[in-house]
């Protein structure tokens, strides 16, 4: 009888460390919204947690934000497109390394209208410094995104200063990309977005692609395991074996083979 006790209690406790050790088996991903939003991590991850055995759990969110969690500790890798954000992550040591995975590009939409007369540019600043001289309504996410930092930039090289301009012609959400485009279709208004998001939405009456093909709109993603030196609670095996498939043959090939509509929404290009 206490041989059987014995053998029952042992095999609780081996459930019980089983369990736990199977449920702690993730890892935690710090990402932009454009990489949730567009399906590529619904489309892509199920490849590595079968292999892996490691379940990913994302938090999807501005740039900004994904960077100020990952230096709170709140994540075992970061995945975002802000690369001088990125790149001083890694140098104020929060980050382990940076590396390429993949790259797309920003467009310019806005409606069919067109009152700032822009359709068919390629040039991005002189596309802005026309609706900043139209006043036309423009949408920004406002939200410290890598979309939004890509778009303060332009704003920048036009010379226009939208810090005046907000609440009149320059509107900020404070919001993801979906719902910004919401505002911009909404409003008949403009706006800058990832094509990636672009190509997932599912609500552009109204707006429609207007500026593209500008080098200076190139949308470059980048991978960093969060500093386990830093964090000790970071997951560092894990995460790495993440980034080593991702940046690999088989995470690379994954992300080329994800498409919309037959169009290819990320361009992978690790070294």
């Amino acid at each position: 009888m206490i041989r059987e006790c014995a053998r029952a209690a042992a095999a609780v406790i081996a459930l019980i460390a089983g369990s736990a050790q199977a449920a702690d088996h993730f890892i935690v991903v710090q990402s932009t919204t454009s990489t949730q939003n567009s399906g590529l991590f619904d489309a892509i991850l199920p490849w590595f947690e079968a292999e892996s055995g490691i379940d990913v759990r994302v938090v999807a969110v501005g740039t900004g934000h994904a960077i100020r969690n990952a230096r709170n500790g709140d994540g075992d890798v970061l995945l975002v497109h802000a690369k001088l954000a990125e790149e001083a992550f890694v140098a104020e040591g929060w980050g382990v390394l940076r590396q390429d995975v993949m790259y797309n590009d920003f467009v310019i939409v806005g409606p069919t209208g067109d009152p700032a007369g822009i359709r068919k540019g390629t040039d991005a600043v002189a596309a802005l410094t026309m609706i900043a001289q139209a006043e036309a309504v423009f949408v920004s996410r406002g939200d410290d995104s890598g979309t939004h930092k890509a778009e303060l930039h332009q704003w920048v090289r036009a010379g226009v200063d939208v810090a005046q301009a907000s609440g009149g012609w320059y509107r900020e959400t404070g919001s993801g990309m979906g719902a910004t485009l919401n505002v911009a279709a909404g409003m008949g208004a403009y706006t800058l977005t990832d094509r990636a998001t672009w190509l997932a939405f599912g609500n552009a009456s109204g707006l429609e692609v207007l500026v593209e093909g500008d080098p200076r709109l190139f949308n470059q993603y980048g991978v960093i395991l969060v500093n386990p030196e830093k964090h000790p609670s970071v997951r560092a095996e894990a995460g790495q074996r993440f980034i080593d498939w991702l940046v690999g043959p088989d995470g690379q090939a994954a992300i080329a083979s994800y498409k919309l509509g037959g169009e290819q929404l990320f361009f992978p290009n690790a070294r």
